[in-house]
């Protein structure tokens, strides 16, 4: 561990001296392919992105998007230092992150499930719906958020919502930054980004990072590394070739595999200290991710352009995990004692390979007197992984009786994993094609209309399981934009989703493929001279054999517990979302939004759905201290509940139904910052100040754990 944060920071020292050594060299030659072909998503202003390039390939800017669609900038992300994916999403305006573990994350968005994730515009969905590990934010420039689904630019997927990363690039402009962090917990926190022209037709930007952390959590720590490097190389004013590769490693320690058991036996809530932690000792979970890309871009005429790109991933995922459950339900824990759980030991490692390329024309015509815009597209990815699992079965130390979660300290013999080895050998295959345009009905009013045909293969056998299935379906958009005036646009749009499935049910069959329609129609207004943007939208989904936790089962194969699904029909969601973003009065930058909508059609989804959200994070600089700089964000959702059964036999109130409920909670955070001089700057953060305890998520029946309570950082920022 110490020779890779040795090499990444001595690499990225070394390389930030070079755009200092040739930047009186270089020639507007880069600068002009840059401008020529890179124009899209580049125009920011604080907490405003007029541009976005995660809802079309077409060039539109986010006010002519017939969606709603969240930027979350630069200068939010390090305002509130928001340097995990988790923490920026919690900012976001729609999305709400499902935190069932501390090392794997599900999210939904309007009632759905999320697992539509992109970088830059490039990606399939995740495996098994959920990330792993800790996914630092320094390798972004800024994260956009599709509302909805996302038929052109994903054809497979939930009608939820698309997030999308976009990679930081190099800059023409020779500079960098170094920031140093301590945080609560023993955290700390280094990140380096240096950028610059090296020579007439290249330039480079080099980020690292070493961030340490433990938690409020017992035995917990996290070790993230992250080394990114970029090139763009014009050999023309036409053409601009980008080479990158990433490597990011979370290494952590002490990480929970399910959670804390929420109820006792007779049904009142266990309420654990939020630092209880089920993990042994021995616990741990190391991601390592690679990522290179290739993104090739040409002007073929004044209007057409040609773009080709290519995503590499390789991740190499090693665990050794610890699960807590009941091996009686119907007894569940002593309410007296605490006594009833066992420990269940596994051995977990995934590797998986995904290739992705993708290539695409587009352009502006002329017709009927009016210009209009056409892509038309293909795509080719492959997503092949291989994960096993190992078990103790002859020890006894596979499976240990637990004593009461409030005694447990961890410690607990290291299982023999040499039994029941299970596991998958799966290989993807995905192929589309997508065409799209945008036809000017008149001076005020666009068409988008397109499509795109997805083919998607899968061969394989997982945990005993079939998972071949072959699927192809269209997918259509429409979509109407209609400026009122110059500062205001109304929008309707029409998609549909696809989505094959690999959740099994208690019969460990497969659940059929997720099926749904999305309608939208909304407003956009530019308000204070453009300096901020005024969306509200009114939604409408319904989707088909949505997976739903069925509680658990013993898998034949494994003799283990796994938890298993079903497949609810007609689940329909309905509702609005407003959001304002952008400088709302001279020094005040901020994002506003506010979620409500309603479910129906399935009980359980609509208890444990927080159904109303309200996101925001304010700024002001005063002008007459320019050098200060004061902010807050809040996050509040409402009342949450899971029915997890009933009480059984053995208690006085047996029949009794058992609900565990969070109420609604907000989550204020407060942010101060100081610039010292031009080049140096310190920005403290205090988060969840009112030091609020909450269960992070009800999407799993019986288990969760809770938030982090009250905690702060202090970062000096160095610039030059």
């Amino acid at each position: 561990m110490d020779v890779i944060k040795f090499s990444a920071v001595t690499s990225a020292l070394i390389l930030a001296g070079m755009p200092v050594a040739y930047a009186a060299a270089a020639e507007p030659q880069t600068t002009e392919a840059i401008e020529r072909l890179e124009i899209r998503g580049e125009q920011q202003s604080g907490y405003l992105a007029n541009d976005q390039q995660s809802a079309s390939k077409l060039d539109i800017s986010v006010k002519e998007t017939p969606q709603t669609v969240t930027v979350i900038t630069r200068e939010k992300i390090r305002d509130f230092a928001l340097n995990d994916l988790n923490t920026i999403l919690e900012n976001s305006a729609t999305i709400n992150v499902e935190q069932v573990e501390t090392d794997r994350t599900y999210y939904t968005s309007r009632g759905f499930e999320l697992n539509n994730f992109q970088v830059d515009g490039l990606g399939l969905p995740l495996i098994n719906s959920n990330t792993h590990g800790r996914v630092d934010s320094a390798l972004y420039e800024r994260v956009e958020v599709v509302h909805g689904a996302n038929g052109i630019m994903t054809g497979v997927g939930s009608p939820s919502a698309t997030v999308n990363l976009v990679r930081k690039r190099p800059t023409s402009e020779t500079k960098g930054a170094v920031t140093a962090s301590l945080s609560s917990w023993s955290g700390k926190r280094v990140e380096g980004d240096f950028s610059g022209a090296l020579t007439a037709s290249l330039r480079a930007r080099i980020v690292v990072v070493a961030d340490n952390r433990e938690s409020y959590l017992d035995r917990y720590e996290n070790t993230s590394n992250v080394f990114y490097g970029v090139l763009d190389y014009a050999p023309s004013s036409d053409t601009l070739i980008t080479l990158g590769h990433s490597e990011h490693r979370s290494d952590t320690d002490g990480n929970m595999w399910g959670a804390l058991t929420l109820h006792y036996g007779d049904g009142t809530p266990t309420d654990f200290d939020s630092s209880v932690n089920i993990a042994a000792d021995w616990s741990r979970w190391n991601v390592k991710e690679s990522r290179s890309f290739v993104d090739i871009e040409s002007a073929l005429t004044d209007t057409w352009t040609l773009r080709m790109a290519y995503n590499r991933v390789r991740t190499d995922e090693d665990s050794l995990l610890f699960y807590t459950y009941l091996p009686d339900p119907a007894t569940g824990l002593d309410p007296e004692t605490g006594l009833g759980l066992l420990g269940y030991g596994s051995e977990y490692d995934l590797d998986d390979k995904q290739d992705m390329f993708d290539a695409y024309v587009s352009g502006t015509f002329e017709l009927g007197g009016y210009q209009h815009e056409l892509v038309i597209g293909a795509n080719y990815a492959r997503l092949d992984y291989i994960d096993t699992s190992l078990y103790d079965f002859h020890t006894g130390n596979g499976f240990p009786a637990m004593p009461a979660l409030e005694d447990w300290n961890g410690s607990t013999p290291l299982p023999e994993f040499t039994d029941g080895l299970a596991g998958s050998v799966i290989d993807n295959t995905q192929k589309a094609i997508y065409a799209q345009t945008r036809l000017s009905l008149s001076e005020d009013t666009k068409l988008l209309l397109g499509g795109r045909f997805n083919e998607f293969t899968t061969e394989g056998i997982g945990y005993g399981v079939d998972q071949s299935r072959d699927d192809a379906e269209f997918i259509p958009y429409v979509g109407l934009t209609h400026n009122l005036s110059d500062a205001t646009t109304v929008y309707a749009s029409y998609t549909e989703t696809f989505q094959s499935q690999n959740l099994r049910d208690r019969d460990f069959n497969r659940l059929p493929p997720l099926t749904g329609e999305s309608a939208e129609v909304g407003v956009k207004m530019e308000l204070f001279n453009g300096g901020a943007l005024l969306s509200a939208a009114y939604f409408d989904v319904t989707q088909k054999n949505l997976a739903v936790g069925d509680g658990t089962v013993t898998n034949p194969n494994t003799n283990a517990p796994e938890s298993v699904y079903r497949a609810a029909d007609g689940v329909t969601s309905k509702g609005f979302e407003v959001e304002l973003s952008g400088e709302i009065a001279p020094g005040l930058q901020g994002s506003i939004a506010a979620s409500s909508f309603e479910l129906d059609g399935d009980a359980t989804v609509e208890a444990y759905t927080p159904e109303n959200l309200f996101r925001a994070a304010l700024t002001y600089r005063p002008t007459f201290a320019e050098q200060i700089k004061l902010g807050a964000s809040f996050q509040w959702q409402d009342t949450i509940s899971r029915t997890q059964g009933t009480v059984g036999e053995s208690y006085s109130n047996a029949g009794e139904t058992i609900v565990t409920t969070q109420g609604a909670y907000g989550r204020l955070n407060l942010m101060a910052a100081y610039q010292i001089t031009n080049a140096v700057s310190v920005t403290l953060n205090a988060n969840n100040v009112t030091d609020k305890k909450y269960i992070n998520s009800l999407l799993w029946p019986t288990q969760g754990y809770y938030g982090a309570p009250a905690n702060y950082s202090a970062t000096l920022n160095w610039t030059f």
